[in-house]
């Protein structure tokens, strides 16, 4: 018996990967989190599958029902949004079936800033750009933020910040960041991305928060701020570069230091 904790990736059915398919359709319980696992996800769980929404349930009782299928010798599917890399709440879960001796394994799922990214049309590290993105959130009641781990420390480095779990606190986000990116940094934001309701707004620092409360949106979104979303003019990747060495299969040879 197996716990399978699988990347239900941000919504849409067909962003399942296949294994991830192929586990859904097989195991006899199912487990996900209320609203932020789609219906069209559980469509293909087994007839006689046992399928529980977990969003109103303590973690301790979420335990108890995978040791109660472990006993029974029954795999469980247990749904993440995203991928289980990124504030899945994996890690709990995880140190509680390692107490209980029993066996997991992690699914990964397309990650919603990977679906943001798409919706928008743009690659997040663009030559000359944009080399480096950085995957935070903003404190809040489900959990505090590190010490050093502020948006101020981090837009220091000016690089493209992907911002989770933040849409509510939209303001508080721009005035932490004009500082170091500046009003007229581009921003967007991406709701629900890849579903039905997806909704994409774009703007610079001086007036994407009044875009947002315009539009609604609170939760299930990403922040995506840095100049490589407006970035035109760059040079090609040395990927494609004439210049680049390639041995036989294409690949670059390393240049000797």
């Amino acid at each position: 018996m197996t716990v399978f904790f699988i990347g239900a990736g941000p919504g849409a059915a067909d962003l399942l990967t296949v294994r991830a398919d192929r586990l859904i359709r097989s195991c006899p319980v199912c487990l996900y989190a209320g609203s932020i696992v789609p219906p069209e996800v559980l469509e293909n769980c087994p007839d006689s599958a046992s399928v529980i929404n977990t969003a109103r349930i303590p973690l301790d009782q979420i335990t108890d029902i995978m040791a109660q299928a472990h006993a029974q010798g029954k795999d469980v599917a247990r749904l993440q949004s995203g991928d289980p890399s990124i504030y899945s709440a994996v890690a709990e879960q995880v140190r509680r079936l390692t107490a209980l001796g029993i066996d997991y394994e992690i699914i990964p799922g397309v990650p919603a800033f990977s679906a943001a990214a798409a919706a928008l049309g743009h690659e997040l590290t663009v030559p000359t750009v944009g080399q480096t993105v950085i995957l935070t959130r903003v404190n809040g009641r489900a959990s505090q933020m590190p010490a050093g781990e502020n948006l101020a420390t981090l837009g220091a480095s000016k690089s493209t910040l992907c911002i989770h779990l933040a849409a509510h606190d939209i303001e508080r986000v721009v005035a932490e960041l004009v500082p170091n990116y500046g009003a007229d940094c581009p921003v967007a934001v991406v709701a629900y991305a890849s579903r039905p309701q997806e909704q994409i707004v774009r703007g610079t620092l001086a007036d994407i928060a009044g875009k947002v409360a315009a539009a609604g949106i609170v939760r299930t979104a990403i922040i995506i701020v840095g100049k490589v979303l407006t970035a035109g003019e760059f040079p090609d990747s040395f990927l494609y570069s004439d210049d680049r060495p390639r041995d036989e299969e294409g690949r670059t040879i390393p240049c000797a230091h």
